[in-house]
């Protein structure tokens, strides 16, 4: 066994996050790991924002409830924008698509969350836990502008890490045999 195999078969998500969130220097070679997603053509079609302390926190979760409808409760605000708040850093994933005659956007959104995946690996191995969101909040189209995404731009995600507060137990697997096949079967 490897040790990369260890690590993808030690990893989970955590919800339960505090500080300290990830040093620069961690972060810095975790955004060099998830540099190394497969990248047809070599687009680079990702980025990334990092969002950390508290004003930035709750800018966040002001967006997240800007968001609402206007008839949304005051209750509804303040749980939506407790969302922002579940862990010290939030990094967005950014599908950043590019026009290519040989690599599709979906293929570009792919890339892009490769990349999110080995920065999530990247960063756990480092001792920091970590949950990739979607929902609702990735795919609104206020929620991108609000980050400064341009129209040729997407979320992937948003990757709340920090350190793990207390662990939550081991989900099971389920076994390849259960979701791997050869073929011509």
């Amino acid at each position: 066994m490897t040790a990369v195999m260890d690590a993808l078969l030690k990893r989970s998500s955590e919800s339960r996050l505090t500080t300290p969130a990830p040093d620069q220097a961690t972060l810095d070679k975790a955004f060099a790991c998830a540099a190394r997603a497969p990248d047809h053509a070599l687009l680079r079609p990702w980025r990334y924002l990092v969002i950390e302390g508290e004003n930035a926190l709750s800018a966040l979760g002001d967006l997240f409830a800007a968001t609402l409808d206007d008839g949304a409760s005051e209750k509804e605000r303040s749980k939506i924008r407790k969302k922002a708040q579940r862990a010290p850093m939030v990094i967005v994933g950014i599908a950043s698509h590019q026009t290519h005659p040989k690599v599709p956007e979906i293929e570009q959104t792919m890339s892009a969350a490769v990349g999110m995946g080995y920065l999530l690996l990247a960063l756990e191995s480092a001792g920091f836990g970590g949950m990739w969101r979607t929902g609702a909040m990735a795919y609104n189209a206020d929620i991108a502008r609000g980050l400064g995404l341009a129209d040729h731009e997407i979320i992937t995600g948003f990757l709340y890490t920090g350190s793990v507060s207390s662990p939550k137990p081991e989900v099971p697997r389920p076994a390849p045999d259960d979701f791997v096949s050869r073929w011509p079967g």
